[in-house]
């Protein structure tokens, strides 16, 4: 049987959120990761996927969020 595992990088940190049997499972998590982290203002980058056991990502399930900070806001104005 197949293992998912739910990865992410917020900020330079590296974490292992969940771990899946079942790639539906994985995928529901996945885009509620991804929403949390969108909606999030302390967060500035950050990666979310799912990847089987060889650290594979798994059908393209690859998102890259990106906040512009204040100094950035006042640098395009």
């Amino acid at each position: 049987m197949e293992k998912y595992a739910l990865i992410q990088c917020v900020n330079g940190s590296f974490t292992v959120v969940t771990e899946w049997s079942d790639l539906q499972g994985a995928k529901v998590a996945f885009h509620d990761k991804c929403k949390t982290l969108w909606n999030a203002p302390d967060v500035e980058t950050a990666t979310v996927k799912i990847v089987d056991s060889k650290l594979v990502c798994v059908e393209n399930y690859v998102e890259y969020i990106f906040h512009e900070t204040a100094e950035e806001e006042e640098a395009d104005a």
